[in-house]
């Protein structure tokens, strides 16, 4: 009489090791706030145009590198909206801060348009997924729009709609300073404080129970075999 030997179950000996990190989205939209208020009040006529390169350097030295680091944080918390939305705006702002330093100050540049356009674009994958956190979808949404605006004022060349980027881009740094605080008092009093517009299974992650939080573990990236 033969006897098979059991098969183990393999589930049995795996371990899933996770590391609680803050949310990096306060920092990103922290730092889009300084960037689009930068910009705007050069579009708007605040400061004079020359200054536009002393802006673009700021910005190139305090937001790119900040959201940069919030859209690796956000690949580390497993939130591909978080870090694909970050990494993008981190880009766009590099390439708006390089195109600025290496112009004549007020001129426009149809290339830089066409980026901005192209960014625009690609938010709205980010803004799309984001859809069960009103707040933050609302926030990149309006930077898509304040890119492709800007896009259109660079290929365009008229002040009309340069300063309607500018005006937008106002609107933004209002909604992002709004995301931001909401999501601090969030992440320091472990509760919901501001509305952020939490639904489904975004609204579960912050208060559902932490056997909610397990459920798809397995076959997230960097746990399951491929991508």
């Amino acid at each position: 009489m033969s006897h098979e030997t059991p098969v183990p179950d393999p589930t049995s000996a795996v371990r899933v090791v996770l590391r609680p990190i803050a949310s990096p989205l306060p920092l990103g939209f922290l730092a889009l706030t300084v960037a689009t208020v930068a910009f705007a009040s050069v579009q708007l006529s605040w400061v004079p145009q020359d200054q536009g390169h002393t802006v673009a350097l700021g910005v190139l030295v305090l937001t790119v590198p900040l959201q940069l680091l919030a859209a690796v944080m956000g690949f580390l918390a497993r939130d591909p909206v978080a870090a694909t939305g970050m990494g993008i705006l981190s880009g766009t702002w590099a390439a708006a801060c390089l195109a600025t330093l290496t112009s004549a100050p007020g001129t426009t540049s149809a290339g830089l348009g066409v980026i901005l356009l192209l960014s625009a674009a690609c938010l709205l994958v980010p803004a799309v997924a984001a859809r069960h956190k009103a707040v933050p979808a609302l926030v990149i949404l309006t930077s898509a729009t304040r890119f492709a605006v800007t896009g259109v004022a660079e290929l365009d060349g008229g002040r009309t709609w340069m300063h309607a980027a500018g005006w937008v881009g106002i609107a933004l740094a209002v909604l992002s300073g709004y995301a931001a605080l909401a999501l601090e008092l969030e992440g320091s009093e472990s509760r919901t404080v501001l509305p952020l517009g939490r639904t489904g299974a975004s609204r579960k992650a912050v208060e559902g129970r932490m056997v909610d939080q397990l459920d798809h573990v397995a076959t997230e990236p960097g746990v399951r075999e491929q991508l």
